[in-house]
């Protein structure tokens, strides 16, 4: 090659190859930097309400692929959706397990949370009276004093029902009690209706025979799985690794429904029988479960305007955009192929 120009411009797209491959391997490298930098410990919470975590938590799946890199896990028991949330909302765990419609309130309060999993698609929520009430229907609750858990699917399944009937919270008392208190308090009659929860509720059931007056799977949330949006950011690869062992436990729990009674039960302190009426007849793990989708979007969008007219956010809230930026299925969709 003689013409100096044709090698002035050889040597520049030189320079500019040496430079792209600098740049991708610099980029290439603050990926596997980002992957690599590991968190030391992961945490969860589990909660009888969500059967994958238990299972998760007594199967040591998570715990055993975890210590190959040296990330110890640590479980934080949940009560209910709400207190899931104020363990998101406080830092104290990485990821937390509620019903949608909470995690919608948490988001459109200002907890930085992502739903990146559906874990079960529950009729975990009814409206109970006791086995003697003379409350028939949803309408004969004004006046009354009902229990709920706020931020809870009950609590979103007694609104719903309320509105449905042409009532508001304004047409009842409002006791606001965590789930297994608010069956004590209907067992006692300290109330005359509670927006029950399982496995509590189907307890209730077969124990006091108690009464479902109102049920209603459409207003009954998705069960999702929740995690940080700065732990999401940072630790993509290990938010992977917790949905893989959460889809391990949904495959186990389809072929073993006796055992994972079993495993409520004795989380709840209730017996099997009351767990297998959670598990065998109320709640789904084979159908709009696994990535968060459409489903699991269309049953938030119903209830976005509950959160304003019940003045359950803030003036300055939004929860048609939390709703928005509410849903992260990437990770999901990573693992379930």
């Amino acid at each position: 090659m003689t013409d100096p120009r044709a090698a002035i411009t050889l040597a520049a797209s030189l320079l500019a190859a040496a430079a792209g491959a600098g740049c991708h391997d610099s980029e290439a490298a603050r990926q596997a930097s980002r992957e690599t930098a590991a968190p030391a410990e992961i945490r969860l919470d589990y909660a009888t309400y969500n059967p994958s975590s238990l299972v998760v938590k007594h199967q040591g799946w998570l715990a055993s692929e975890l210590a190959k890199d040296h990330i110890a896990i640590r479980w934080v028991f949940s009560q209910g959706s709400n207190k899931a949330n104020e363990l998101l909302a406080s830092s104290s765990v990485d990821f937390a397990s509620t019903a949608g419609a909470a995690a919608l309130l948490a988001r459109s309060n200002g907890t930085p949370l992502k739903i990146v999993y559906v874990y079960s698609k529950p009729e975990w929520t009814a409206l109970v009276v006791g086995e003697h009430s003379a409350i028939q229907r949803v309408a004969d609750l004004k006046g009354k004093k009902v229990a709920a858990t706020r931020g809870t699917d009950a609590f979103f399944f007694l609104l719903r029902s309320l509105e449905a009937a042409g009532l508001s919270q304004q047409d009842i008392e409002l006791v606001h009690l965590q789930h297994s208190e608010g069956r004590l308090a209907l067992q006692r009659g300290d109330v005359d209706a509670w927006a029950g929860l399982d496995p509590f509720m189907a307890s209730a059931e077969l124990r006091e025979h108690a009464r479902l007056i109102y049920r209603n799977i459409d207003f009954n949330s998705f069960g999702t799985l929740n995690v940080r949006e700065d732990f999401l950011a940072k630790h993509p690869a290990q938010v992977e690794r917790v949905i893989a062992a959460y889809e391990r436990a949904r495959a186990w729990i389809l072929t073993h429904k006796q055992e994972t009674a079993e495993l409520v039960a004795a989380e709840a302190k209730l017996e099997p029988d009351v767990a297998l009426r959670q598990l065998g007849e109320r709640t789904v793990f084979d159908r709009d479960v696994g990535i968060p989708g459409e489903a699991l979007h269309q049953a938030l969008v119903a209830v976005a305007p509950i959160l304003r007219t019940e003045k359950l956010v803030g003036a300055d809230a939004n929860p048609d955009k939390a709703l928005a930026e509410l849903v992260a299925p990437a990770a999901a969709q990573a693992v379930i192929k």
